[in-house]
């Protein structure tokens, strides 16, 4: 196996696949020493020139952002390859002129470069040119995580918002809180335990069942105090807005 890239996904993901017992030959990043550093940890041998890239590799896993795809695809000639792209937003055939096997490996999970995952829960949704070639990336990442999704595009777009939303909006709306509570003399720790239990509510159902606060509860007098106490602060008054017009419509 190789590796394009040298970020978050490509850490994580030659890391899990190096822990399965994978041999990862090489590692390809724009950056040579980007490259040579997660080699190291996985016994590859780094490059930052596409053309040292052995064509005679099995598999290809390209974790490099949606437009590096692009510039890829017109760069790389790997005949003899399964080449596999990890976005969660781009069809997979924008590989198709690099080889006439690819796919797609795509997680919605956050990879931050430093912080270690459970690999064996990562979920993993796939996507290949053909059924042959799914079944066989499906065997790839099967020995990393039993957790696959089988996914086409479309499902795989809706999937990725769906992601953005559990976890890159939530993350926006909980660092607002962190600066609001800052702002204020507080300790944000103190919210913790708080943050813990709602997401503890994902083993009980439905979440909407499940919600809380003055918006459920249409608590009038609270929320026009809310409201007041962010007139200074129109953005964020704006989503308090649309969430509690959400959460009331339910």
């Amino acid at each position: 196996m190789s590796i394009v890239g040298s970020g978050n996904v490509a850490t994580h993901l030659a890391l899990a696949f190096y822990a399965a017992g994978c041999n990862i030959r090489q590692v390809l990043s724009r950056s040579f020493d980007h490259a040579q550093a997660l080699a190291v940890r996985v016994g590859a041998r780094p490059t930052n020139r596409s053309a040292e890239l052995d064509e005679d590799i099995d598999v290809c896993l390209l974790c490099v952002g949606d437009d590096a795809l692009y510039d890829l695809a017109l760069d790389l000639r790997l005949p003899h390859s399964i080449v596999i792209h990890t976005s969660g937003t781009t069809p997979a055939t924008v590989l198709k002129g690099i080889s006439s096997r690819y796919g797609v490996v795509w997680s919605p999970q956050t990879f931050i470069r430093d912080i270690a995952m459970d690999y064996a829960r990562l979920p993993l949704c796939i996507e290949g040119s053909t059924l042959q070639v799914e079944s066989q990336i499906e065997a790839l990442v099967r020995q990393v995580s039993p957790c696959i999704y089988r996914l086409g595009l479309e499902e795989r777009r809706k999937a990725h918002l769906a992601a953005v939303m559990v976890s890159n909006f939530v993350n926006a709306i909980n660092a607002t809180a962190q600066e609001y509570m800052q702002e204020a003399g507080l300790d944000y720790e103190m919210l913790r335990p708080l943050a813990e239990q709602t997401l503890r509510k994902w083993d009980y159902g439905d979440l909407w069942a499940q919600q809380t606060g003055p918006a459920r509860r249409r608590d009038e007098k609270t929320l026009v105090t809310q409201r007041r106490m962010l007139a200074d602060n129109p953005r964020l008054l704006q989503l308090y807005d649309l969430l509690t017009e959400i959460i009331q419509e339910k």
